[in-house]
């Protein structure tokens, strides 16, 4: 396992739309190890493999119960409303509230290749649009409704 370069704000693979995953082979297992170890690392919540300039529908995402890999991810159902601050590893030092559904059903493929569905609310819901967006080349800031400024550090 390796930690990849995040590519930030500005690089151009960012706002290119991901490929689908034809195939679930080494590459793609290895790139999922490599894109958890880097979300890790950088303390973050998940990660899409364009972060890490590769245009491949893949997408990891922990919020505190374990990691999950998902495969070609598609939102299949979305119900309600969420106002929330949002961050991204590929835009530091920057957030701001961003409306997400409340509740998301998610279709995907494992790391086996079995077709899951996964259903999230509330924060789950909020990083499986925010990683999914990724993937369509749409960044939070492209969402934003009020933009969060950081107060001063005070000497």
């Amino acid at each position: 396992m390796a930690i990849r370069q995040i590519r930030y704000n500005g690089d151009p693979i960012l706002r290119k739309v991901s490929r689908e995953v034809t195939e679930i082979n080494d590459r793609i297992k290895t790139l999922m190890e490599d894109m958890i170890e880097t979300m890790y690392e950088n303390e973050g919540v998940g990660l899409a493999a364009v972060q890490v300039g590769v245009l491949r529908r893949v997408v990891v995402i922990d919020i505190g119960q374990g990691p999950i890999k998902l495969i070609n991810p598609e939102i299949i159902e979305e119900e309600g409303e969420n106002i929330d601050v949002e961050g991204c590893l590929s835009i530091p030092n920057r957030s701001g509230t961003v409306k997400r559904p409340e509740r998301v059903k998610v279709k995907y493929l494992d790391e086996f290749g079995e077709e899951k569905v996964i259903e999230g609310t509330g924060f789950l819901a909020k990083a499986l649009c925010h990683e999914i967006d990724h993937l369509e080349g749409i960044l939070f800031i492209d969402k934003i409704i009020e933009e969060i400024i950081p107060e001063e550090d005070e000497d």
